[in-house]
């Protein structure tokens, strides 16, 4: 909005600076990060009032989390607040890729709100039929494909290669969409612990960012010999407003935790990235700096997988950081250490840039 108003002014003054994608990105982590602190308080103590009880907690985990009951949940709904207003005052209105990662955003908040709802309402775990769910999920995400791909390339890259691999053509269409889904699934299967998947979104936002300026920038795509999307580069405004609302609604989901991302934060925010991911055609780079959100469902496939054919666990418990936590270990120490394997896949993802 702002773009917009100081471009019908011809950006005088001061407002030239909103001509640069950088002091833009730089002002939509700070607007974020100020309404997600400004609203929290406020917020989490109507959730608690609307709420009762809170969020569900299973009698069957472990049993520190039991401490937990009366905890409010639906705190995604402020992170989608705080990025979706700072991302409207800080883009560029005509920038088709900002709009299809705002649908996939709000969409899939949208499914987690319903999700999150159903729980809360009926005190149960099932929330909204899973099938349902993911029918819900498929047709947002196959629309935001569309909206990409009208102005984008339907080719594939892969990492540590120079080059297009190979042009899907209209198949491209469904790819991205099992991106975008089957990411926003596995930070809502990692978001089981206090902080756990707020910080690891941030840092991946933070990898993203970096990879959407270069995309978006040619001289710097040629360079590094990767694909040049013209626009991408304002993505950067989004990644930026995730980690200013991540950083906001951690300062509250910090341990011990005053409230709870929920379905509505963690499956929004997921989606959002498989969207960034695949506007910016790193979408395989992605299961890289994602890889702890990977390796967190590939733990709940592997349970279910096994268990069904041997009646036998390969884990105490899945995802795997209850595994962790059943072993011993603290929740803040599997918090911690998961972080740190976060930021290293992080920096792995950046290294493929260069790695061609």
């Amino acid at each position: 909005m702002l773009y917009l108003i100081a471009e019908q002014l011809g950006f005088p003054h001061i407002l030239n600076l909103v001509r640069y994608l950088t002091f833009r990105a730089g002002a939509a982590a700070l607007t974020a990060l100020f309404i997600g602190l400004l609203i929290g308080p406020r917020f989490i103590g109507w959730l608690r009032v609307r709420q009762g009880k809170g969020q569900p907690i299973r009698s069957d985990g472990p049993q520190t989390h039991l401490a937990k009951v009366g905890t409010p949940t639906m705190g995604g709904l402020m992170i989608l607040a705080a990025v979706s207003a700072s991302v409207l005052l800080w883009m560029e209105f005509d920038n088709r890729y900002v709009w299809a990662c705002l649908l996939v955003l709000l969409g899939f908040g949208t499914i987690g709100f319903l999700d999150d709802y159903d729980k809360v309402t009926k005190r149960s775990h099932a929330g909204i039929p899973g099938r349902v769910r993911l029918l819900l999920e498929f047709v947002i995400a196959g629309i935001a494909a569309w909206i990409i791909t009208s102005g984008n390339s339907t080719i594939l890259y892969l990492p540590f290669y120079s080059g297009p691999v190979i042009d899907l053509g209209p198949l491209y269409i469904f790819f991205a969409a099992f991106i975008i889904v089957g990411f926003g699934n596995a930070v809502n299967l990692t978001d089981g612990l206090d902080g756990l998947a707020t910080m690891p979104v941030v840092i991946a936002s933070l990898a993203f960012f970096v990879i959407a300026y270069l995309v978006g920038n040619a001289r710097f795509a040629a360079y590094l010999g990767i694909p040049h999307v013209l626009g991408a580069g304002d993505l950067t405004i989004v990644t930026a407003a995730i980690i200013g609302g991540g950083l906001a609604f951690l300062w509250f989901n910090a341990p011990p935790a005053a409230v709870f991302m929920g379905d509505t934060g963690s499956l929004a925010l997921g989606g959002a990235l498989g969207a960034i991911a695949v506007t910016a055609h790193h979408e395989i780079v992605l299961l890289i700096v994602g890889g702890l959100f990977v390796l967190e469902t590939v733990s709940v496939i592997l349970q279910v997988f096994f268990y069904k054919r041997t009646g036998k666990r390969i884990f105490r418990m899945a995802p795997i950081h209850h595994h962790f936590e059943q072993m011993g270990w603290s929740e803040p120490t599997v918090v911690i250490r998961f972080w740190i394997i976060s930021f290293v896949l992080a920096l792995a993802g950046l290294a493929t840039l260069k790695l061609r």
